[in-house]
């Protein structure tokens, strides 16, 4: 089996119907469906997961992985962070920056989209992420009315004709595109 590696990409939370209320049971169901989806990319060989470095899907793939990553049968399983650029959580509330902090410290690699703030640093994030994807899961409900970064991913992935698992945000339905 040829080892491979996913990007995770995702909405944000303002997005949601539970915003950043993670107690709430569809942010649960959605932890849940995340989780279960990385466990079968394990299984079919993924072993290196991208996360983009942002509050909500990102930082909930990364602290899911690296749970998953302290078990024994996971234990080979890398996540590498991609930030836009040094100090883009700099205006984040002071725990989610001390999850951020742990995060990063678990994770194989953390690097930069770009050195300075500023648009080119997302973008140059999300390219580096779905350019060496072999799988992408996104928590992404596909509606034309709200803008979206994932947007830009997700046409990369088409351009590529990546395999992708979607995650609805609302619902926790899962569909696999493979």
């Amino acid at each position: 089996m040829s080892l491979c590696s996913c990007a995770v990409i995702g909405q944000h939370p303002t997005r949601f119907k539970f915003k950043y209320n993670e107690y709430m049971t569809s942010c649960k169901r959605i932890k849940k469906r995340m989780h279960d989806v990385f466990v079968t990319l394990y299984q079919r060989g993924v072993r290196c997961f991208f996360i983009g470095g942002a509050l909500g899907v990102d930082m909930w793939a990364g602290e899911i992985l690296l749970e998953m990553q302290r078990q024994e049968e996971f234990q080979d399983l890398d996540v590498v962070m991609i930030c836009p650029f040094p100090g883009h959580d700099a205006r984040w509330d002071p725990k989610s920056r001390a999850r951020q902090r742990k995060l990063r410290e678990g994770c194989a690699e953390v690097l930069m989209g770009a050195e300075r703030p500023g648009a080119e640093g997302y973008k140059k994030r999300t390219e580096y992420m779905m350019e060496r994807a072999d799988y992408v899961v996104a928590v992404y409900d596909n509606d034309p009315s709200q803008y979206s970064g994932v947007k830009t991913a997700m046409s990369i992935v088409e351009d590529r004709n990546l395999p992708i698992v979607l995650i609805h945000p609302d619902t926790g339905k899962i569909r696999y595109e493979m």
